[in-house]
């Protein structure tokens, strides 16, 4: 399919200037609201040097894409430039079968062209990096790029050039006739002007110029100029014949040069055009351009082409003409055909065509219907062809609703449900042929009833006020003109009677007109258009709409110091339109002047009244609003006087609480009013609900009151309200909610577990409780009631306290004291142990004696002292000092083993029980003594044997794989476990490395480190480390996973210009 080279760009990069470590950026713009991809866009420096591989620390490449104006912007930023960077760019961008490309240039200031080809500085130059330029380019390309680079550069010469450079000197020679000699070249461009500058040591020797060894004669492009002790050769208007080595002679001495002309790059002034040739036919593609003689280069599908044996492919140039001609084109030639410079590229499309292609049935123009199906239909004689169907120029794609068929010679396009964005122009074309076949698809419109919010599911309804002129005009549409058809009871009506209907039929409207609509002209009008297309029915609702009826009489629901409380009824009839409010009206009740209350409708059927002066008789009426207008006024409501109710009563307070009942009491409103008090309400509900519940039936006089019967511990609270004609007034409720008492023992914390005393100590417990009225108190002892002699037991309103003077052992136990008022109760237990020494332990014996050592065992004292034995004290003596030594202080057990004892002596013991009180009074002595003897033996050491600390080899830490930059150091480190020291060996690809200079290796705490310098491409690869000991190794295919390798990945990074 033919390449569409259609302008993308919106905004091009434009040709810059930099100077050297600068920055400059070329910015490209494209509009992708009509592509259907996202456009691909490629930067080019030359012809295909592509800088997408280049980005990095000089170049940068950047996209942006804006949402609202789906505009892409590309941007290339190249950072500190170098000489090497200047040159012809090129930038193309593509979507799917668009294309486009344009150039630009890149001028760097400041750029030596002598230090590109200069080999050898002088002997106090200091050693820089030259900048990359053809000359360089050449040294490091092989021999089979010359081509290529030549045709890039535009080098015409490329072989003279080499052989010109190679015999360049490499030393300069000290010269006492030149202060200054040539430099080894310079470079050119044509057309330009070149001046060459010598220094000589005497001012008035003669020199001479020679160019390819013969002398240059003083012309108008050759100028001979001498200033001082310099001379100079200037060169006007360069051409390729000055490519030459020049020589300035003195004497017999002199200094040579090569001068390079460089040709600026080639562009295409004529582009190729697209061509469709029969087979056999000769075909010519032709271009121009800028440059005669320049040398182009002709590819077919991006295959270059060249003269074969059978000459099939012949180029002609003729100036600036360059002319590809194939003698007999073949269907092999069909394809795009590409033409190239060193500064521009032109491409077209050739395609050829067997023979004539015969058209049996040519596709024919439609009228269809909305929904229909649409069929285009062709025969060609060639059942092989194969064709595109377009639509408006546009490619028609098979979806849905289009189906594209090829059966033998017969091409169908068929389209389903057709709509009216369906038609259009419709064009068959045959691939590979010169002509195509059109027609075109008409779309019947069905007429259509064009009214809001019309549908024939949903009604539309049009009001109109009672008495005046109802116009209806519907616009309609449909081609042919359709006809319109009116139904409606109300019409006919009308028709028998006083005429008043008009119905008048323009082109796009129908106009229906009924004067002085009323009641009778509501209902349903029916509207139908009719063509050959179709039909199509609107349902019209005409609603008459007036004011509303007038409301109910208003009733008043309360009064108040100078406001009332007043409530009506809606109209039995709103007149056709919701009703959007009321407004009221009073006056007083000898008084014949209604003064209006609300200016806006108010929308509710309950009002307050208020600015009305208390004690003077009133009257209130109503009327209601809709969108049509207010009604008539509602007959007047009962005469009512405004009274205010009292203040809230003050002084709320509890007079008394018990566990049933309790005692309010308060003081008369600060406010009474003009009306009598009638007397005081009391209320009472449980904390957090909002139930109130009356205390008891009607009103009270009094200001004071006791409420019985409530339940017992709940949390209560109470309001008064105070009554006259008006109402109630305000509440007044208590501060906090009250609890209902009842009795309750408030156990201390320290009481609440066992509580321990000594032996004669005073226990003196304090129990408070509350209940009221005061509560009847019981203690006992384990079931039974306390001993008076021995326990005092005092009591108050609040607490009541237990006393014992001096505790005995008797006295543990079980005290529990209850709380009772009438029938409700509360208990409570306290524990209490009295502890005293323990007693003696019981039948201590000598079990064993042997070497320094003596076995003992006794029996437990049988009076603990009411409390657990927690040890004994084991204590020796000698039995002729008789001084005790405690063997052990706190031990629990009833057997013990004394040690280190002295041979010789006779040992006696003795053994004391230990509880929380203390030891026991007395303590259980030995009823017999132990006798060290006096024996000898000898020691004899014990033997061990010697433990074996080797251990094979065993990697802790694996290598990890890894990528790494080029031309940086690298490491790869892991650790490894291993008695005695392990031997550790290198492996690249299985190959050992050990030896190798470019690797280091170092082992530091079992950390095994190799340093790989400055890697390049070649050193990627798998490395594996293996360790070896006397006992074992760690290899790769003895234990999985083990040893542990890696690989190494190596990527490079370059910019080049």
């Amino acid at each position: 399919m033919k390449t569409d080279l259609t302008g993308l760009f919106t905004e091009k990069p434009q040709s810059g200037e930099v100077t050297v470590g600068e920055n400059i950026n070329f910015v490209a713009k494209v509009n992708a609201a009509s592509l259907l991809k996202k456009p691909t866009i490629k930067w080019f420096k030359g012809k295909w040097m592509d800088l997408a591989s280049k980005s990095g620390k000089n170049l940068q490449l950047k996209e942006l894409y804006d949402r609202n104006s789906k505009v892409y912007t590309f941007e290339m930023q190249i950072i500190a430039a170098k000489p090497s960077f200047a040159g012809a760019y090129r930038c193309e961008v593509s979507s799917r079968d668009k294309f486009d490309s344009c150039n630009f240039d890149l001028t760097v200031h400041g750029f030596d062209i002598r230090a590109a080809f200069r080999r050898t500085a002088s002997k106090s130059q200091v050693k820089n990096e030259p900048d990359e330029d053809v000359w360089e380019i050449l040294q490091k390309a092989p021999a089979s790029e010359y081509e290529k680079i030549a045709f890039q550069y535009g080098i015409t010469d490329l072989r003279g050039m080499l052989k010109r450079l190679k015999k360049m000197k490499k030393e300069e020679k000290k010269s006492e006739v030149f202060l200054k000699k040539l430099d080894p070249a310079y470079q050119v461009e044509k057309g330009h002007k070149m001046k060459l500058c010598i220094e000589v040591a005497n001012e008035d020797v003669d020199v001479k110029w020679l160019k390819n060894g013969q002398e240059i004669q003083s012309t108008g492009r050759y100028i001979f100029e001498s200033v001082g002790n310099k001379r100079y050769l200037t060169i006007n208007h360069c051409s390729l014949s000055d490519d030459a080595t020049y020589t300035c002679v003195v004497g017999d001495e002199k200094c040579t040069t090569e001068l390079f002309v460089k040709e600026p790059p080639v562009t295409i002034t004529s582009h190729l055009e697209d061509q469709m040739v029969m087979k056999g036919e000769r075909v010519e593609l032709e271009c121009e351009v800028s440059e005669e003689g320049a040398t182009v280069k002709w590819e077919k599908d991006g295959v270059e082409l060249t003269r074969d044996e059978s000459f099939k492919y012949r180029f002609k140039k003729d100036g600036r003409k360059h002319v590809l001609i194939i003698n007999e084109a073949t269907k092999e030639d069909c394809g795009h055909y590409t033409v190239k410079t060193n500064g521009g590229e032109s491409m077209s499309e050739l395609m050829v065509s067997e023979k004539e292609l015969e058209v049996y049935q040519n596709i024919a123009d439609l009228t269809v219907k909305a929904k229909d199906e649409a069929v285009f239909k062709c025969e060609v004689s060639d059942e092989t062809v194969k064709g595109i169907w377009y639509k408006n120029g546009v490619e028609v794609k098979a979806d849905a609703r289009t189906n594209i068929t090829h059966i033998g010679r017969i091409h169908k396009l068929t389209i389903d449900d057709v709509k009216p964005e369906d038609q259009g122009d419709y064009t068959f074309v045959p691939e590979g042929y010169a002509f195509n076949l059109s027609a075109k698809l008409n779309f019947l419109d069905p007429p259509k009833i064009h009214l809001d919010c019309m549908g024939h599911t949903s009604d539309s309804t049009i009001m109109v006020v009672a008495g005046n002129k109802l116009r209806l005009d519907v616009p309609i549409t449909g081609d042919p003109a359709p006809t319109v058809h009116i139904a409606s009871i109300p019409i006919l009506v009308m028709t028998e009677g006083d005429g008043r209907l008009h119905v008048e039929s323009t082109k796009g409207h129908c106009i229906f007109t009924i004067e002085g609509a009323d009641k009778q002209d509501e209902g349903l009008y029916s509207v139908i258009v009719r063509n050959p297309a179709g039909e199509d029915k609107a349902d019209i609702n005409v609603k008459v709409v007036d004011a509303p009826d007038p409301p109910s009489a208003p009733r008043i629901l309360s009064v108040g110091e100078d406001s009332c409380v007043v409530q009506w009824d809606p109209p039995k009839s709103d007149g056709g339109n919701p009703i959007i409010g009321y407004v009221l009206e009073r006056k007083k009740k000898k008084s014949y002047r209604w003064m209006r209350l609300n200016f806006d409708p108010y929308t509710d059927t309950t009002y307050e009244a208020k600015r009305m002066i208390e004690g003077v008789e009133y009257e209130m009426r109503v009327y209601a609003v809709n969108a049509i207008g207010m009604s008539c006024h509602s007959a007047a409501s009962q005469p009512f006087i405004p009274v205010a109710p009292t203040s809230e009563p003050v002084g709320l307070c509890v007079d008394d609480i018990s566990d049933t009942t309790i005692s309010l009491k308060w003081r008369t409103p600060e406010h009474l009013g003009s009306s009598e008090l009638d007397g005081y309400g009391v209320e009472y509900c449980k904390e957090g609900s909002d139930e109130w519940v009356p205390a008891f039936e009607g009103l009270t006089e009094r200001t004071s009151v006791i409420i019985r019967d409530l339940p017992t511990g709940e949390k209560m609270q109470f309001r008064v309200r105070a009554y006259n004609m008006a109402g109630p007034s305000a509440p007044t409720s208590l501060a906090q909610a009250v609890t209902i008492q009842k009795p309750k023992i408030w156990i201390p914390r320290n009481l609440r577990q066992t509580l321990i005393k000594k032996v004669e100590e005073t226990i003196n417990l304090v129990i408070p409780f509350q209940g009221k009225p005061r509560p009847v108190i019981t203690w006992s002892k384990d079931g039974e009631h306390l001993n008076p002699k021995q326990v005092s037991v005092r009591n108050s309103d609040t607490d009541t306290i237990l006393f014992i003077r001096k505790s005995e052992r008797k006295d543990s136990g079980k005290y529990e004291v209850k709380l009772q008022i009438e029938n409700v109760e509360d208990t409570a237990s306290i524990s209490i142990q009295i502890v005293d020494l323990p007693g003696s332990p019981e039948k201590l014996k000598i079990m064993d004696v042997w070497g320094f050592n003596v076995a003992l065992e006794w029996k437990p004292p049988k009076d603990n002292g009411n409390c657990e034995i927690t040890g004994y004290m084991v204590q020796k003596a000698d039995k002729k000092t008789m001084e005790w030594y405690t063997v052990y202080e706190l031990y629990r057990r009833t057997n013990c083993v004394v040690a280190d004892l002295i041979m010789g002596n006779e040992y006696i013991f003795r053994i004391y029980a230990v509880n929380m009180v203390g030891l026991s009074l007395e303590p259980c002595f030995s009823a017999d003594s132990a006798y060290i003897q006096k024996t000898g033996f000898e020691y004899k050491p014990p033997t061990y044997k010697e433990h074996d600390f080797s251990e094979a080899p065993k990697f802790t830490h694996p290598l990890v794989s890894r990528s790494v930059i080029a031309g940086y150091n690298a490491t790869l480190s892991c650790s490894v476990r291993g008695i005695p020291k392990p031997k550790v060996t290198w492996y690249k690809n299985k190959m050992d490395i050990s030896n190798e200079a470019k690797y280091r290796m170092f082992s530091k705490q079992g950390v095994l480190t190799l340093e790989i310098r400055k890697p390049c491409s070649f050193d990627g690869g798998v490395y594996m480390c293996k360790a070896v000991n006397a006992s074992g190794e760690d290899a790769l295919l003895n234990t999985p996973g083990l040893p542990t390798n890696c690989q190494l990945h190596c990527h490079s990074c370059m910019l080049s210009g």
